[in-house]
């Protein structure tokens, strides 16, 4: 179960997707901002499910306890002014969703066909009233592949730990090498999982970051938005 404040408009919907460190979440959320649409972080879904299961002691080889508490869980994606808030089942689980903890097991709970079947339907009823902007892995590919503009955020792993690594917290940090290896890792589970594995849609706009700071990237995704027509789908 989910809840969200809906938005009634003839707007589109725009489909965010790339690898881990990409800059997927804060792009999007910006992006969003700008445009003032809905922005829907999916990653923190998953993330949200994955430090759920650890809390209960449900380890991703239990896939039908798993996909029975999720079905239960309450999870609440609410605009603040810092970016979004996570909660589930009342309580904000923000600070606790991207731990090192989670970082290493949320692809394993990612790759449970039924988890990801509950999530996709849940991410696209969010989408119905369309002024969306999503970000994940599988958007523009599998949740939604009709989106008006579809963007696939990349960059060197190398860029990518480092960008990871100046966001933790010095509780969870750890060295830019592990994180580089971490990160390698996590792509290669994420392109070679069976159900919705990671890769760029046909339609979408490649976009290599590596040499972009955020705000260059926000304002190149606002233009290509802005300058969509109706019927014409930007690739």
């Amino acid at each position: 179960m989910i809840r969200q404040a809906t938005v009634m408009n003839d707007r589109i919907n725009i489909a965010i997707d790339g690898p881990a460190g990409a800059g997927k979440s804060t792009v999007a959320r910006l992006v969003a901002n700008q445009l003032t649409y809905i922005y829907v972080d999916t990653g923190s879904m998953y993330r949200a499910v994955t430090w759920f299961m650890t809390r209960l002691g449900i380890g991703p080889e239990l896939p039908d306890k798993v996909l029975e508490y999720a079905r239960n869980m309450v999870i609440e994606l609410r605009p603040d002014t810092d970016g979004q808030k996570v909660w589930v089942d009342g309580e904000d689980v923000t600070p606790y969703i991207r731990t090192s903890e989670v970082n290493g097991l949320v692809s394993q709970y990612a790759q449970i066909e039924g988890l990801r079947s509950h999530l996709v339907f849940l991410q696209r009823q969010m989408a119905l009233n369309k002024g969306v902007v999503m970000d994940g892995r599988d958007i523009g590919t599998t949740v939604l592949p009709d989106a008006k503009v579809k963007i696939f955020l990349t960059a060197s792993v190398k860029e990518r730990a480092l960008r990871r690594f100046n966001e933790m917290n010095d509780a969870d940090r750890t060295s830019l090498e592990q994180l580089e290896q971490d990160i390698a890792k996590r792509d290669t589970l994420d392109e070679q999982r069976e159900i919705s594995p990671l890769r760029c849609a046909d339609d979408a706009i490649l976009m290599d970051t590596t040499e972009m700071d955020i705000r260059q990237v926000v304002n190149k995704i606002v233009s290509i938005c802005r300058s969509q027509k109706d019927g014409e789908r930007i690739t």
